[in-house]
């Protein structure tokens, strides 16, 4: 999962596969705990005063998840942003039932709150409740309908019910969105990015496909690299897709299917 960046006050699950732990991975800014300042600062200046909420978001960098939720608390608690990021927090320790419960409040705190309605999709994500999963992410994308990331949130629960083609539509419109969305690794931000699959060697055939039909060569070739090595079997399938037809010829995909793949 992937803790993306919607500017700060707006927030952001690490590719979590298979048998792994799906605990997102998040990296709020540190840089205005650590100042150096030269000189005095003015009385008017917003460095002046570090808020509960922001040495809450500092101990988020650091992981130090309980502490951060005590410090959170510690903010109004009339912000649905802060009940967000309580929520992330608990999120992060894997206390799913905890973080829904503050994923909800913020949404009725402010209901048109996109990024406090996808993390309650990730949530059913996580337990399993692709279909719920998607009604989630379709209500977020409805306040936030040019968010790359809920797109791809939305194309991973449709890969996890097994509906492909609607995953890669909703890949491709990620892409669309921010040519990067399946590159990020985390951010600060509010915003939950789910990534977490079954079928790894599938999950990276079909982002090799979306690559392709973005014209990415480079990205194209790294993950049916990726496809290969985790299992993906349908060597003459990726001969004959005509996604890949404009690199075929290419010197690196003929090595690539030449290659005896070691899978991981």
């Amino acid at each position: 999962m992937v803790i993306r960046h919607i500017p700060f006050l707006v927030l952001a699950s690490t590719l979590t596969l298979a048998g792994q732990t799906p605990v997102p991975q998040q990296n709020f800014t540190e840089s205005r705990s650590e100042m150096r300042l030269q000189g005095p600062i003015p009385a008017s200046d917003p460095r002046q005063v570090i808020t509960p909420e922001l040495r809450a978001d500092i101990m988020m960098a650091r992981k130090m998840f309980r502490e951060a939720i005590d410090m959170y608390k510690q903010a109004p608690q009339d912000s649905a942003i802060v009940q967000n990021k309580i929520g992330i927090a608990y999120h992060q320790l894997v206390e799913m039932g905890t973080a829904k419960k503050f994923y909800e409040k913020a949404s009725k705190m402010k209901p048109d709150y996109a990024e406090a309605i996808n993390n309650l999709g990730t949530v059913h994500y996580a337990q399993k409740s692709h279909r719920k999963a998607i009604g989630y992410y379709k209500k977020a994308l409805k306040y936030s309908p040019d968010s790359a990331s809920i797109h791809s949130n939305l194309g991973t629960a449709y890969f996890a019910r097994k509906n492909y083609d609607m995953a890669l539509e909703e890949y491709q419109l990620a892409m669309k969105l921010d040519p990067d969305v399946f590159e990020h690794r985390g951010s600060h931000g509010v915003l939950l990015q789910e990534r977490s699959v079954d079928e790894r060697a599938k999950f990276h055939f079909y982002l090799a496909k979306s690559y392709a039909k973005a014209g990415n060569s480079d990205r194209t070739l790294l993950y049916l690299r990726k496809a290969l090595e985790e299992g993906f079997k349908e060597k003459k399938r990726v001969l004959e897709e005509p996604d890949f037809a404009f690199i075929r010829e290419s010197p690196e995909f003929k090595q690539l299917l030449a290659m005896e793949q070691k899978v991981i």
